[in-house]
């Protein structure tokens, strides 16, 4: 089975927009396809801890050997596309559709006294009116709503006859979500009506509707009827929600390829969905370099030249439609020549309006991810950081090369709960093990600079006395030279001890401009530290700041040092904050146990559990407090000291608050 962790996409790479993502195995089929409000939210789950799945998903993130994505503009047409590839590919995991069922339609119907709006699968009816394919989910969702603005009947037969009988409507009679034609309310002519416009709105006349129920709620307004055209507003907001164009599906009699191209001056990302009988049956993409200077309709004529041209289509697979973002200059005879090939008539046209050009912007926006996913994982590899790190050591005027960089952050809320951050970087790439976090407190959290000073003074000290403490007991670097030149078999038996803070940086970044670059420098200086550089970068202009100098040094805007520079500045302010956010969460709880020494937070829920509030341990005994789990006579005789001291010093012990809201969390 294959390791999930092999073929997982970076975080960065996934787009959040709606999309359908398909699993591949080895072999490069499709076992499974699915659809997600946010790709990124998503396709995180499945790989984020692998172990806790279900079963079934366990076993299919373990067989596949890669992923990939569409991207779509709404989540009805990753609906639409979701089913399309599902009844394409028939993929072995999505088990819920392996008793050849296809999706339930909305159907209405129309051959019945009272029509009746329901959920349908399989064969159709004669006399019913379909409107779909949908999701489960989705129909019931669509069809709960639709009822809201056309009450028509959606009751079993079992239930209107009943209805009819006892001249009592259902539960839906009631709250308005049926006009109840089975006791007379409104008359099967005007129900069918009804029925008709639902249909109508379905079938796509929804702007009618919309005007009549805006005209409608301007009537009430007028007559300052306002709960009435309150209830219309909500009506159309409910209209508006449920339909939706759909930009994936179009007419049952369209063949057509879809190309779009998202470019910059060096690359261009070319995406194309075949449509064949009006619904998506593929989709392919490329990205070219740009080795002249190519405009977007020469892009377009080499484009359809290497599809139809290299590849041969064959007549049977060639569509009726070609439609491009841009116009060929050549349209004509390119035109002829795919005609050619097809052996019928093939147009090149570019789409304006309607849904062919909606599509073509769906196709756009695949092509510009894309290129976003590209450029992301050549910024990933071993020549885009080299260039990075080359580019930061020439600009910087540095005489050694910048293998290992540490970015250093401070956050706070008005001088509170002031934390620093270390981030590392090596080669260009993360080392997350290697992360520091420092609590500032004291006269150093009295400002920015001086919490700063303090960081790096704690961070090279300890590095300082760490060194210091190998080489004493034999395991610096010195000592271990020695020892490997007399016994060269290394001891692969026991494990090297864990270090705290490995060894220093070649480079310093600090975040922020002159004072924080001074600060930082000043403590190295106070070290004796001397082979390690300072940098900051400040964030209005992005400048980079170099200690005792009053001008800043102005990267390139599009120079890869900078972006670097960039990365890791941004990753230690994330990284501050989360652990600033940490530490003001603990701060809101104060409880009247929490200076009891040697009690956890385990042993104080023991406690609660086992007496119930702050009040009941405070009368215990010794020997009853040893009654609760991992709490025995010494910790238990604290604790009774403990209780006994703060009603010498404060009076009654306070009980636990939350200090945001004032709740008292233990009584």
């Amino acid at each position: 089975m294959a390791n999930p962790a092999s073929y997982r996409p970076q975080t960065g790479e996934i787009p959040t927009n709606p999309g359908v993502y398909r699993f591949r195995d080895p072999h490069g089929r499709v076992i499974y396809v699915g659809k997600a409000k946010n790709l990124r939210s998503r396709l995180n789950s499945y790989f984020a801890n692998p172990a806790g799945l279900l079963p079934k998903t366990y076993a299919m993130v373990h067989t596949a050997s890669s992923v990939e994505w569409t991207v779509v503009g709404s989540e009805l047409e990753s609906l639409q596309l979701e089913y399309t590839w599902i009844k394409e590919f028939k993929p072995r995991f999505n088990v819920m559709f392996r008793d050849d069922k296809s999706y339930p339609y909305l159907a209405v119907t129309m051959g019945e006294k009272y029509p009746r709006v329901q959920v349908l699968r399989g064969e159709r009816r004669k006399g019913t009116r379909y409107f779909g394919p949908y999701t489960a989910g989705a129909i019931r969702d669509t069809m709960d709503t639709l009822l809201r603005v056309f009450p028509v009947r959606s009751c079993s037969p079992g239930v209107l006859k009943r209805a009819e009988a006892s001249g009592r409507p259902c539960l839906l009679g009631y709250i308005d979500k049926c006009a109840a034609p089975c006791v007379g309310r409104i008359s099967a002519e005007d129900h069918r009506a009804l029925a008709e416009d639902f249909c109508a709105f379905m079938g796509g006349e929804a702007k009618r509707f919309v005007s009549r129920l805006e005209k409608d709620m301007a009537a009430a307004v007028a007559e300052l009827d306002y709960e009435r055209a309150a209830r219309v507003r909500d009506d159309i907001i409910a209209l508006k929600k449920v339909f939706e164009r759909n930009a994936v599906v179009l007419a049952e009699d369209t063949d057509a390829d879809v190309f779009a191209l998202h470019e910059d001056e060096l690359e261009a990302a070319v995406q194309v969905f075949h449509v064949r009988g009006g619904r998506i049956r593929g989709q392919r993409g490329w990205v070219v370099e740009k080795v002249e200077d190519t405009t977007t309709p020469d892009l377009v004529e080499h484009l359809l030249q290497q599809v139809y041209g290299e590849e041969g289509e064959s007549q049977g697979r060639m569509p009726r439609e070609v439609l491009v973002p841009a116009e060929p200059s050549n349209a004509a005879e390119l035109a002829q020549w795919l005609s050619g090939l097809r052996g019928a008539r093939v147009d090149i046209r570019v789409p304006q309006r309607g849904d062919k050009a909606t599509l073509l912007s769906t196709v756009r926006d695949n092509a510009e991810h894309a290129l976003k996913l590209h450029k992301s994982r050549r910024a990933g590899d071993l020549t885009m950081r080299s260039q990075a790190l080359q580019e930061l050591q020439e600009a910087l005027d540095l005489p050694v090369a910048l293998m290992r960089i540490e970015c250093f952050d401070i956050s706070h809320i008005q001088g509170t709960n002031v934390v620093g951050s270390m981030v590392v970087v090596e080669d260009g790439l993360p080392k997350k093990s290697d992360y520091r976090k420092f609590s500032v407190t004291g006269a150093a959290a009295n400002d920015d600079t001086a919490a700063m000073h303090d960081v790096l003074t704690r961070r090279f000290r300890n590095y300082l006395q760490e060194q210091a403490d190998k080489t004493a007991d034999g395991s610096g670097p010195l000592a271990v030279a020695q020892a490997a030149a007399v016994a060269p078999v290394a001891d692969t038996t026991t494990p090297a001890p864990k270090t705290k803070f490995a060894y220093p940086p070649n480079l310093v970044v600090v975040d922020g401009g002159k004072p924080q670059v001074n600060a930082a420098a000043k403590a190295l200086e106070e070290l004796g530290i001397e082979d390690v550089y300072v940098v900051g970068l400040a964030k209005r202009l992005e400048e980079v700041w170099l200690p005792d100098s009053d001008f800043p040094v102005i990267l390139p805007r599009a120079s890869a040092g900078l972006y670097l520079l960039q990365r890791i500045r941004d990753e230690a302010h994330r990284f501050a904050i989360s652990f600033h956010r940490q530490k003001r969460g603990k701060a809101m709880t104060v409880s009247a146990l929490d200076g009891v020494p040697g009690l956890g937070d385990s042993k104080r829920k023991a406690l609660l559990n086992q007496f119930g509030s702050v009040k009941s341990i405070k009368a215990a005994t010794v020997e009853e407090l040893t009654a609760a789990k991992g709490v025995g006579p010494a910790l238990a005789g604290a604790i009774v000291r403990h209780f006994n001291a703060a009603e010498d010093t404060e009076g009654p012990a306070a009980p636990a608050v939350n200090m945001t809201t004032g709740e008292i969390l233990e009584t």
